[in-house]
């Protein structure tokens, strides 16, 4: 089961080296043996073939539409998505513009931009933890077990408040969020496995429990992956 992890890898960046672990955790607590392919955001050519893909953190990325791209893929071939941080950020960018038709940009990519639809937070999330609020009955609430959770973030940038009415008008669900009401997480229901999460599950703890959302995004690929072996069976 491979999936791409999307993103320009880095040492510096304290998720490039968890995952490897959550893999690893995955498959000896869950029996998931993912197989990951690091892709970096200017070359993602043959995304479509994989089983799942997770846009990782660590903007600004290389290539914004290399990005973009991958995020396009896998909403309209069904293939699973999770999205972290930058991930998050740049999931609204893609149903933004493709989806909803707005031209917007993401201000720490094109700060002289005419229109952010990602703009800086009013208080830097960066190195800190804070509480989010969980829509019941949506995928992410029912993923976590509970109505609210508290979360870690390397993050400095989320959703212009301003734009979220249009997102969620074209069928993107916000499902968490901060204390002040500001976004936190985004689904789209109907699809196999499409979210992101503007915190990052894949700090959680010290790595050897993959964090729920982490080990429900690795569930769908699983599922996915047996999709695709009963279709080309037939």
């Amino acid at each position: 089961m491979r999936i791409a992890l999307v993103g320009d890898r880095s040492p510096g960046v304290r998720s490039h080296a968890r995952i490897p672990l959550l893999v690893e955790a995955l498959r000896e607590r869950d029996g998931i043996a993912l197989d990951p392919y690091w892709m970096p955001t200017d070359d993602v050519r043959g995304v479509a073939g994989f089983d799942g893909i997770w846009l990782v953190p660590g903007s600004p990325y290389r290539d914004e539409a290399g990005a973009v791209e991958a995020v396009r893929v896998a909403r309209e071939q069904g293939i699973p998505f999770l999205g972290t941080c930058a991930g998050f950020q740049h999931m609204l960018l893609e149903y933004a513009r493709h989806v909803c038709g707005l031209r917007v940009a993401h201000a720490e990519n094109e700060p002289g931009a005419a229109d952010f639809l990602l703009t800086p937070l009013a208080c830097s999330l960066a190195g800190h933890e804070g509480r989010v609020r969980l829509v019941p009955g949506t995928r992410i609430e029912q993923i976590v077990g509970a109505t609210s959770t508290t979360e870690s973030y390397i993050c400095s940038y989320g959703l212009n408040e301003a734009h979220k009415e249009t997102l969620a008008g074209h069928g993107l669900v916000f499902s968490g969020h901060a204390e002040d009401g500001t976004a936190r997480v985004a689904e789209l229901p109907g699809h196999p496995f499409f979210l992101a999460t503007l915190f990052q599950p894949e700090l959680a703890g010290d790595g050897r429990r993959p964090h729920p959302v982490v080990a429900a995004f690795a569930a769908a690929v699983a599922r996915h992956h047996a999709g695709r072996g009963l279709a080309s069976a037939r």
